[in-house]
């Protein structure tokens, strides 16, 4: 299997004042395609920094980070989210829907962005698929959490991206939701032979992936 994502001697560093904040220290690490991947770790290890660079929505302080074999560490915002948005799907723990479209219409906005024919129709088939036909013309506000997160999904997996980033996806869910979840994005995973990769405290969900990461102090353990 070819390489998806490879990080070379990946360094992120805040400063604070007068203090130096190391957040991922010297990370190296490749990825396949079709790869599941969970990155497990306490809180503030840095798994959630790892993957905002991995999307690109954060910028290394040093080190190199190639999608695909394209150096995306040293492209601008605009040329990172070219690629972003129609080669990678990101998944955050508070799902980010846009208050004041309905579910449909916060799946469908990705896919006219991207020019997509028929927004709605793809749109309406992706909820269905999640079992949230009776949930199409709802606005998030009446969609309850687990609810509101397969509308996330579907909007990050619209334009079938090879690589998937999910950020805590069960986080706030309960347990028969959070499965839910798992069953949604490993399937979907398979079926459409995207890359996965999940950081999550849920030792369940982390031990689906077929590997498992773990950071500590900003470092790969």
């Amino acid at each position: 299997m070819s390489t998806l994502l490879r990080l070379k001697n990946v360094n992120l560093k805040y400063q604070t004042g007068k203090e130096l904040i190391k957040v991922l220290q010297g990370i190296d690490l490749t990825t396949k395609k079709k790869e599941t991947i969970s990155i497990v770790g306490e809180s503030g290890s840095g798994k959630t920094s790892l993957i905002m660079l991995i999307a690109g929505l954060e910028k290394a302080t040093s080190g190199k980070i190639f999608f695909k074999d394209q150096e995306i560490s040293k492209l601008n915002e605009d040329e990172v989210s070219q690629i972003r948005r129609k080669n990678i799907g990101i998944i955050f723990q508070s799902f980010y829907l846009i208050p004041n479209y309905t579910a449909v219409e916060n799946v469908a906005l990705t896919l006219e962005l991207n020019k997509f024919k028929n927004p709605q129709q793809k749109a309406k088939s992706l909820l269905d698929r999640f079992g949230l036909k009776h949930r199409l013309n709802n606005l998030p506000s009446q969609l309850s959490g687990g609810e509101q997160q397969r509308v996330a999904i579907a909007r990050a997996i619209a334009m079938k991206p090879e690589l998937i980033l999910a950020d805590e996806p069960t986080g706030n869910l309960d347990s028969e939701n959070s499965s839910m979840i798992a069953d949604i994005l490993f399937n979907f995973a398979k079926e459409e032979g995207s890359s996965l990769i999940i950081v999550t405290h849920d030792s369940k969900l982390a031990n689906r992936a077929k590997r498992k990461i773990k950071i500590k102090d900003g470092k790969i353990d």
